[in-house]
């Protein structure tokens, strides 16, 4: 049996001791969307999280963690932050800040640990999937060892 091979954002949670699995799945270069992965993975879409990196007017870098099936508001985003405003990163941002590459962003183990906000409706679900910081793989976890790994603050974060 191949031995799957641990990321930082495993790593991570081995120290914090929150249970956790590796799931792998085949990557399509097609198909990076958190929707494509959920079917791979065997999860509902609105359980398998993405991760968006994001700037905010006042405090700069932060993550939003999202339902796969999501749009993010950046308004609602904007008030949980602290912020005015907040956009996207662009894309050629997004190694050089976070260390990963799209379709392997996690709210764990970047270069810098910014702060994490997540969907609230994370709480509906036993575990959610999010990525193990590289294409091809996935951790599922309950909601509140992610929360607690990432220092995530909940908020509303999707449009309705």
């Amino acid at each position: 049996m191949k031995k799957t091979k641990k990321t930082n954002a495993a790593r991570i949670l081995d120290e914090l001791g929150i249970p956790y699995r590796l799931q792998t799945y085949p990557v399509d270069e097609e198909h990076l969307d958190a929707i494509h992965v959920a079917h791979e993975v065997g999860m509902l879409p609105e359980q398998t999280f993405k991760t968006l990196c994001v700037r905010g007017d006042k405090t700069g870098v932060l993550f939003a963690v999202i339902p796969g099936n999501g749009e993010l508001d950046l308004k609602a985003l904007a008030r949980a932050s602290g912020n005015k405003r907040c956009e996207m990163v662009h894309l050629k941002e997004l190694l050089p800040l976070t260390g990963y590459i799209r379709g392997g962003c996690s709210p764990l183990g970047a270069k810098k640990e910014y702060p994490v906000y997540l969907d609230e409706t994370c709480q509906l679900f036993d575990e959610i999937a999010i990525s193990a910081g590289m294409r091809g793989m996935q951790i599922i976890a309950a909601p509140d060892g992610i929360a607690k790994a990432t220092k995530a603050v909940l908020a509303a974060l999707t449009m309705e």
